[in-house]
């Protein structure tokens, strides 16, 4: 079974704990893509992160993004939603079924 982890800013994650994830702490760039390709290595198939970390580690993220696992998941943090996780998910959506999952509402 895969591991899941949390990555962003400790007030965005704390909560997560509760849930039984392993959370991880991070603001420092190059600290996050260390703790990433950490992740990645030891058994984490699911990583959860802020949507303001995740915009510091875009080329670490590109890396994952052709690969099967991990699954990077954009959430947003206390600071605040660019709405890059909702984009990166329809993105998905879209790619896998072929078709606008917000087909009829306001489009970003």
């Amino acid at each position: 079974m895969s591991k899941i982890a949390v990555m962003g800013d400790y007030d965005s994650i704390y909560g997560f704990a509760a849930l039984g994830l392993d959370i991880f702490p991070v603001d420092d760039k190059e600290e996050g893509t260390h703790l990433l390709k950490r992740l990645a290595e030891n058994g984490y198939g699911i990583i959860y992160m802020t949507e303001k970390l995740a915009d510091t580690l875009k080329a670490a993220r590109e890396e994952y993004m052709s690969r099967i696992a991990p699954a990077i998941i954009l959430i947003p943090g206390v600071s605040g939603n660019t709405g890059e996780g909702v984009r990166s998910v329809k993105g998905s959506v879209e790619q896998a079924v072929g078709s606008d999952i917000l087909f009829g509402e306001d489009r970003q």
